[in-house]
């Protein structure tokens, strides 16, 4: 390895901001990546969801609008800044919280991908078993030590592969990527061989009002692909510039969720499970079912190592973990998937549908209070030296290092989100028919930002408006 490359190992693994050179993913690499980390086995559950309310068709474009306006959302909120000076997520929302506020977006962010990754392991530990058991080489009794020996060590090779920082993840999504081909192809074969049948499947869940279960539709999709945020900034960083970045972005984080989320609807609908492990065993027999397997497993460890990449990037901001190495910064990021996988693995993985909602609950305001502050009240202005400092006189020290603005917006967000849709139940309110909710709640946070922004902590000079 050259000197160069031993520095820029060395870069992308911390969150200080690249230099141009270190920089090095063109927008193949990067568009690779991030396709590579979108198109996991979250797409099935995701499309499970969406398939309990709407049939096959009306569900794969309400989820491609709802995916494609959550894309777009976190894009406008957090790569403007990530990719300008070559920074993560976290480093993003430091103008709007301050230099010590940003712990409630990196708090967010671990919570959010620990999550993530909990239900990806989890759900490539049941495929496992499901396949094991299908093929008689295991027996029902097996099931608690079987599905926490596989997260475990699904989690030990997530930790193996990223030891290289950036590069790892660079690496594994070149090999994995056409996992996303072979997902495309499950998708035709229960297409081509179920067709009458999915045409006939009636969604199990659907409400009367055909109007709120595709507004469903699009929630569910909006607020998935709201689930980024945390990911994209670490990603994006390595491209030296937007204009290369924008095309990869759009098509290689939004594009594969609701393509691939058609496997999930069209499960569900059919053949009443979503995990392909275990309905192509039944559309194909078992050499199908060990195909699909190696799928997930491809699938659930590209997105585990993009989420285990950006977490520990996101854990350098703590001043305490600043020197920590790279190894231990992994294993912090790491360890709680393994801790979840081993205790609760069926509880967690039960209720998908409240994690979900609590993503949107959390990141539809944080989003609007970005994109209303770098594009309306700073103009697009932002000063990198205070994105790392915490001195009293620093650029974004507001009052104690947090801004009141953004705590009083996110909590403006939550009870708007709240109001809107039960995240636990699914029960909504008016105008949730018509909005959905995690777009009135990005509103509703942006609006209140700004007011206060423009009423109180511009006229106090803070923030360095």
């Amino acid at each position: 390895m050259s000197v160069q490359d031993e520095i820029l190992v060395e870069a992308d693994k911390s969150a200080w901001p690249l230099l141009p050179q270190e920089r090095v993913w063109g927008p193949w690499q990067l568009g690779i990546s991030l396709a590579t980390a979108a198109a996991a086995t979250w797409c099935y559950i995701i499309g499970e969801y969406v398939g309990y309310y709407l049939n096959f068709k009306e569900g794969f474009f309400a989820l491609l609008a709802g995916s494609m306006i959550g894309m777009l959302i976190v894009a406008l909120a957090a790569v403007p800044v990530a990719i300008r000076f070559g920074v993560d997520s976290i480093a993003s929302s430091k103008p709007q919280f301050g230099s010590r506020g940003w712990i409630i977006p990196a708090a967010m962010q671990f919570v959010s991908i620990v999550g993530w990754n909990s239900l990806l392991l989890i759900f490539f530990a049941k495929s496992t078993r499901q396949l094991l058991l299908a093929l008689g080489w295991i027996g029902e009794d097996s099931h608690n030590f079987l599905v926490q020996a596989t997260v475990l060590l699904a989690a030990g090779l997530v930790f193996l592969f990223l030891l290289k920082g950036s590069s790892g993840v660079d690496r594994i999504a070149k090999i994995l990527v056409a996992h996303v081909f072979v997902g495309f192809w499950m998708l035709y074969i229960l297409v081509t061989q179920r067709w009458e049948d999915l045409s006939a499947a009636v969604p199990a869940y659907a409400a009367t009002d055909a109007h709120w279960n595709y507004t469903t539709g699009v929630e569910i999709g909006i607020i998935s692909l709201l689930s980024w945020w945390p990911y994209i900034g670490a990603m994006v960083r390595m491209a030296p510039n937007g204009r290369r970045a924008a095309a990869p972005i759009m098509v290689g984080m939004g594009l594969p969720v609701p393509l691939l989320s058609a496997i999930g609807i069209a499960g569900i609908l059919v053949l009443q499970v979503s995990d392909p492990a275990e309905w192509m065993r039944t559309v194909g027999g078992p050499t199908y079912g060990v195909i699909a397997l190696l799928f997930v497993a491809a699938a659930n460890l590209g997105t585990a190592v993009a989420g285990v990449y950006s977490s520990s990037i996101g854990l350098r901001h703590f001043p305490a973990l600043q020197k920590l190495s790279w190894p231990m910064l992994l294993l912090i990021s790491i360890a709680p998937v393994g801790v979840v996988g081993l205790l609760i693995p069926d509880l967690f993985f039960a209720n998908f549908g409240t994690f979900i909602a609590f993503i949107g609950l959390g990141f539809a305001p944080l989003c609007g209070i970005q994109i209303v502050d770098y594009y309306l009240l700073r103009k697009r202005r932002i000063d990198v030296r205070g994105l790392f400092e915490d001195r009293p006189d620093s650029a974004y020290r507001f009052w104690s290092g947090f801004n009141p603005a953004s705590l009083i917006a996110m909590a403006a967000g939550f009870c708007t989100y709240l109001y809107l849709l039960n995240p636990i139940t699914y029960e909504s309110r008016w105008p949730y028919d018509y909005l959905t909710a995690a777009l009135p709640t990005a509103v509703v946070g942006g609006v209140v930002y700004a007011l206060i922004t423009l009423l109180v902590v511009k006229p106090a000079g803070k923030g360095r408006y």
